[in-house]
């Protein structure tokens, strides 16, 4: 489940992550806060691992790869300063790779 928030110039996403599942592998044009809000979880970046337990607040860089699995069932926030309030257009505007904005919207079952 995804929800999108909007706040003068702010932009958060919403997403519950099953255990077992994962967020896609991807990078955005500019750093990012992520907040873990409940559950555990994973995270990969640039192919360093690290394991998150809520509460967690991590910074993702800018042009970063990162997937998060779930350990547990968890709540993921992405924190990310635009001006974008269309859902339609907002992963075009902060996905550094095109080709990635339709598979960054989806949670799917993990390995």
């Amino acid at each position: 489940m995804i929800k999108h928030y909007f706040s003068d110039g702010i932009y958060a996403k919403q997403m519950r992550i099953g255990a077992g599942q994962y967020i896609v592998s991807h990078k955005h044009k500019y750093s990012h806060m992520s907040i873990l809000v409940s559950g555990e979880v994973m995270v990969k970046i640039d192919g360093k691992e690290a394991r998150y337990e809520a509460p967690a607040c991590i910074e993702i860089g800018a042009e970063q790869h990162h997937m998060i699995t779930a350990i547990k069932d968890s709540v993921w926030f992405c924190i990310h300063a635009t001006a974008e309030t269309d859902v339609d257009r907002i992963d075009e505007t902060l996905i550094s790779n095109p080709d990635m904005n339709a598979v960054v919207q989806l949670v799917t079952g993990g390995k």
